[in-house]
């Protein structure tokens, strides 16, 4: 099971430069996402797995946490080092941070 990461250490990530996966619905993702995250959908993500950058960790972001868990699980799978950030994308917009609407 994938490890958890806090908003507070996706922030950190993104400062840094990690890799950040979005791995909610177009739908959702056209409404607001964290700067700097790249899309694809959890039903999508098994056959583009080779689209995700794994020169660092991965995280990975949804709605509020659950279907994130489960794309970290496939990355973990294939090899790729990541981590679901728990209370996802409706956490990182309550929180009062920037948010990208595309």
């Amino acid at each position: 099971m994938a490890t958890e990461v806090t908003l507070d250490e996706l922030e950190d990530a993104i400062k840094r430069g990690f890799y950040v996966l979005d791995v909610r619905e177009q739908s959702e993702w056209d409404e607001g996402h964290v700067p700097g995250a790249k899309l694809i959908p959890l039903g999508q993500l098994q056959e583009r797995v080779g689209e995700v950058d794994d020169a660092t960790r991965v995280f990975v972001i949804c709605r509020s946490g659950a279907r994130s868990l489960q794309g970290a699980d496939i990355l973990e799978d294939n090899g790729i080092d990541s981590v679901s950030v728990a209370g996802g994308t409706m956490g990182w917009i309550n929180s009062g941070r920037e948010v990208i609407v595309d």
